[in-house]
């Protein structure tokens, strides 16, 4: 039941998407700005929590989910060192995640050729 749930709740979150690309003139970088922002927003309002209990990875894998852990990250920093929180508190709190991303797309990039679009 956890594997439907999670892919209940990452197709929602892609489906939004889909329909952004598909009926709006907004570009890709935009809308995936707007995703993280709004799940900074969602976790602000602690709407979130609810979201990512229910769908598990499906939750917290998108990038609505890396703006939850971005703005729990900063708010537990700030609460914890002040002001220097909100520099600090975003990328210890993702920083295994953007450490993936970094490392995984080098392998990728050394793997693989890139070709120019036609």
């Amino acid at each position: 039941m956890d594997y439907l749930k999670a892919f209940i709740t990452g197709g929602i979150l892609c489906v939004i998407g889909q329909i952004l690309i598909d009926k709006t003139k907004l570009t890709p970088a935009r809308i995936l700005v707007s995703y993280v922002v709004a799940g900074c927003f969602l976790e602000l309002f602690g709407i979130y929590k609810y979201i990512r209990e229910f769908g598990g990875a499906g939750a917290s894998v998108p990038l609505t989910g890396f703006g939850s852990t971005l703005f729990r990250g900063v708010s537990e920093a700030v609460n914890e060192d002040g002001a220097i929180g909100i520099i600090t508190g975003g990328l210890t709190a993702a920083s295994a995640g953007i450490a993936a991303a970094l490392v995984f797309g080098f392998l990728v990039a050394l793997l693989f050729k890139s070709k120019p679009k036609k």
